[in-house]
């Protein structure tokens, strides 16, 4: 048997590290040939976070490092990678830690075990089982909140299937959902949540976009996971195509629906509705656009809205963060946004940067929430990515007045 390390420019103890990963896919009688490749993702975020009804700022200053390797062995692979997240300034409240004078910052301290996985991959098939992450179309619905330093996975088996031209089927079981409160969560924050959960998505390729058709069922075993009301079932279709329009100009839209209604042990009896709307303008670097978002209600309890307890917070509805979990009477998300990407300048490598607002209304009866200002800006200089976010919202009868500010720097190696 022969073992071949790809060199990533790391230590060579980092490479034996990853040799000792290979038990499930070494066997000694066997020629066949072994590709391991270690692998580091570090990345440091400063975050305030300041909430008018609160007395204090959070102050976060934390170091997130995954590190671990990936074994390739024909259309076998394995992979198993650590997380640790280090708070180098801790003068927030990382809801854990009971502190209430000052608003949560969601990134305990934690050492974890982040993916752990056996994949299989062949001409039209790939499946994996283990600790993985799932992001489906643009994790409106389930994905990994990568924004937040622990991230959130999933215990989970999936295959896709792409055996037939311009379509794929796309199918996940999860037993546990890990969100990213890490290793010391618990209570109604929980480390991981055990449970019967499928998503399945069904994408076929037009001369409009892709057209998915899509299922995700939520079933949560937890009860301090909101006392069941959490678990759901939810089936709609989204249309996502751009054209061109001639002259250097294109256009992006954005088309979904779907209806949620209780599932399992959910005391609720609901049904609520979910709609997207988007349409964007590219031309010379440019991407100009509006959307309207809604998370509909029932009759306006707690928990009997649209719940997307699984996807990317933080990266819809604003980046401030108020209307996680979705307000009772539902939510309406007018937005508007302008981003630029002129490419390199300078010493600077995939200039972008992006501003969006956002008006807010109840569902039910369309009482208005409040505004947002959302101003993002990324580049890359050598083997390093910046990144800055400052969030602005303004309540008119919704929680209260918020200001987020963000800065990370990433490595991936």
């Amino acid at each position: 048997m022969e073992v071949r390390f790809v060199s990533r420019r790391l230590p060579a103890s980092r490479m034996i590290l990853g040799a000792l990963f290979l038990g499930a896919l070494a066997q000694p009688a066997s020629a066949d040939e072994i590709e391991v490749e270690p692998l580091v993702d570090a990345r440091l975020q400063l975050e305030t976070l300041e909430v008018e009804s609160l007395p204090e700022t959070s102050e976060a200053l934390t170091l997130r490092i995954r590190t671990g390797a990936e074994a390739t062995r024909g259309r076998w692979t394995a992979r198993l990678e650590g997380q640790a997240n280090i708070a180098i300034v801790d003068n927030f409240a990382d809801g854990l830690d009971g502190v209430t004078d000052r608003p949560i910052i969601a990134d305990p301290e934690n050492l974890a075990l982040y993916q752990a996985y056996l994949g299989y991959e062949a001409p039209g098939f790939a499946a994996k089982v283990g600790r993985q992450e799932i992001g489906l179309n643009d994790e409106r619905f389930i994905g990994t909140a990568p924004i937040r330093q622990n991230a959130q996975n999933f215990d989970a088996v999936r295959a896709v299937w792409t055996g037939v031209e311009g379509l794929t089927i796309d199918a996940s079981y999860a037993w546990a959902f890990r969100p990213f409160w890490g290793r010391d969560g618990f209570g109604s924050r929980p480390e991981s949540v055990g449970g019967d959960n499928v998503f399945v998505n069904v994408a076929v390729e037009t001369g409009l976009g892709t057209l998915t058709g899509f299922a995700y069922i939520v079933d949560l075993d937890d009860e301090n996971a909101q006392s069941f009301r959490l678990s759901s079932r939810t089936f709609g279709a989204r249309l996502d195509g751009k054209q061109e329009v001639g002259g250097g100009l294109a256009v992006s839209y954005l088309a979904s629906f779907a209806r949620q209604s209780d599932s399992g042990r959910n005391p609720n009896d609901y049904t609520a509705d979910f709609l997207v709307v988007e349409a964007n303008a590219h031309t010379g670097g440019w991407k100009l656009g509006a959307g309207l978002e809604i998370l509909g209600a029932d009759e306006g309890q707690p928990f009997a809205s649209f719940q997307r307890p699984f996807n990317t917070g933080l990266k819809f509805l604003g980046l401030a963060g108020r209307f996680l979990p979705t307000p009772p009477d539902g939510l309406r998300d007018y937005y508007a946004a302008a981003a630029f990407a002129p490419g390199d300048v300078g010493a600077l490598e995939k200039v972008t940067l992006k501003a969006a607002v956002h008006h807010f209304t109840s569902d039910r009866e369309l009482r208005v929430y409040g505004n947002e200002l959302d101003l993002v800006a990324s580049a890359d200089i050598a083997d390093t990515n910046v990144a800055l976010r400052y969030a602005d919202y303004r309540e008119s009868g919704f929680s209260a007045d918020t200001q987020r500010f963000m800065f990370q720097l990433g490595w991936i190696y």
